[in-house]
């Protein structure tokens, strides 16, 4: 399993020149190496192998190129790697029907990392302090907030900056990447491997109804769930009413001018606010769900079609469903649970008892079945629907009343997007463990 730990640096004003002369550097590396990159015939081997016959001229490129002297090896390795990541994620944006065209030379603006691997770092105390030593660069303070998987150590090798940072018997640190977010703050993340497998899934014939969970996200109420738990989505109107006023402001200034670059970078801390806290919510929920329950089924939406719908198109994005199943489906590989997403058509429509559909307009949240005469929450019946049908697709055998007519909730238990982010809170798990319908 792959772990990313990200700590902010907090380094003088000297070391941030030198970050952003190397981060530059970096990026004139990146353009000339995709210049290279388009020349050589398409013939002369994959994506992979034409790049690293790239990287092969790295030594002959600093006989003239000295800039590249100041900087350690194995950061310039990666930056031309980056080409075939970058080439491998457009094939993935192609696979799910976004158009996308080649890549392009990186501004100033544009490059914002790059990344020590396997050696060249490593953690140390100076002065009272945490320190991120790296080679050729820089000891930069690192605030800790959280601790590493264990206590890192400190090698006895004189060489110690150049040997992989080891972490535990099972971990170990592969890489670092130097971010710098457009509000000027720089950020350390940490790449991590650990040798321990995650904990095997029980078996599905052993998982209890109490134990296996559908959930249908929405706008309104961002997920409810067939334990009858439904969570609103996150309020972000103050957060936008202070994004667009300083977007106003920053329109008034001249481009590219002193002011204008102030304003430029309150209107990132708006954006970088928002994000964070999105991403926040987002976290904490599916963590939630992937460690109370051992089955979780969700809904594998197609989000770009529904972009492209002129109704609702900004809550869509905002709600970032593909994030949230994302997240969702990593942690529950991380907590042993077993985890599916199933075709959402008619999952509204149809009656989660008898199966018969009935069409609902957006406006009624209610689901009540003119055949059967079930009535239950719009969203509880689509969840119902979901996790049903994930236990089909799963190949889990059910009676036909099994689990909406023995374990459907008798009601709804609302609970507060606030009090999912709320910071120094307790887990989601806590907070909604004594309010769940059974």
């Amino acid at each position: 399993m792959n772990y990313n730990y990200r700590y902010r640096l907090t380094p003088t004003e000297r070391q941030r020149e030198t970050l952003d002369s190397h981060r530059d550097t970096c990026r004139q590396l990146y353009n000339h190496a995709l210049y290279r990159f388009n020349q050589i015939p398409e013939d002369e081997g994959t994506v992979k192998q034409r790049v690293r016959k790239i990287r092969d001229e790295l030594p002959a490129l600093k006989d003239w190129w000295e800039a590249l002297t100041d900087i350690y090896s194995k950061v310039l390795q990666p930056t031309v790697m980056r080409i075939a990541k970058n080439i491998k994620r457009l094939g993935q944006r192609k696979e799910q029907g976004y158009t996308v065209g080649e890549l392009r030379w990186k501004s100033p603006r544009e490059f914002r990392s790059f990344t020590y691997n396997q050696s060249g770092f490593e953690l140390d105390k100076k002065g009272g302090q945490t320190v991120l030593s790296l080679s050729k660069l820089a000891d930069i303070r690192i605030e800790l907030h959280r601790p590493l998987p264990d206590d890192v150590h400190k090698s006895d090798d004189s060489c110690a900056a150049h040997q992989k940072t080891p972490i535990s018997e099972d971990a170990t640190v592969k890489e670092v990447t130097l971010k710098k977010e457009k509000t000027g703050e720089w950020f350390a993340i940490f790449g991590i491997e650990m040798e321990t497998a995650p904990p095997a899934k029980p078996p599905l014939e052993h998982i209890d109804t109490g134990e296996m969970v559908g959930i249908d996200v929405g706008i309104v109420k961002y997920a409810h769930d067939t334990d009858g738990t439904a969570v609103e989505s996150l309020t972000l109107s103050e957060e936008r009413d202070r994004l667009a006023r300083e977007q106003r402001k920053l329109s008034r200034k001249a481009y590219e001018s002193n002011n204008w670059e102030k304003h430029r970078q309150k209107v990132a801390e708006c954006h970088l606010a928002i994000k964070r806290k999105r991403r926040d919510f987002l976290h904490k929920l599916s963590n939630y769900y992937a460690r109370e329950y051992n089955l979780v089924a969700v809904e594998d939406l197609d989000v770009k079609v529904m972009l492209e719908s002129p109704r609702n198109s900004r809550n869509t994005a905002s709600a970032a469903w593909n994030t949230f199943t994302d997240m969702l489906e990593t942690k529950c590989e991380r907590e042993g649970t077993h985890f599916v997403a199933v075709d959402p058509d008619g999952t509204t429509k149809e009656c989660a008892t008898c199966g018969v559909e009935t069409d609902k307009p957006l406006w009624v949240r209610e689901h009540s079945c003119p055949a059967c005469g079930f009535e239950a929450d719009r969203d509880a019946n689509a969840a119902w629907n979901i996790l049903s049908r994930g236990l089909t697709k799963l190949g889990v055998g059910h009676s036909e009343g099994t689990p909406v007519e023995t374990a459907l909730p008798a009601g709804t238990t609302p609970v507060p997007a606030k009090r999912v982010v709320e910071t120094g809170s307790p887990s989601l798990s806590e907070r909604v463990s004594a309010s769940r319908v059974g």
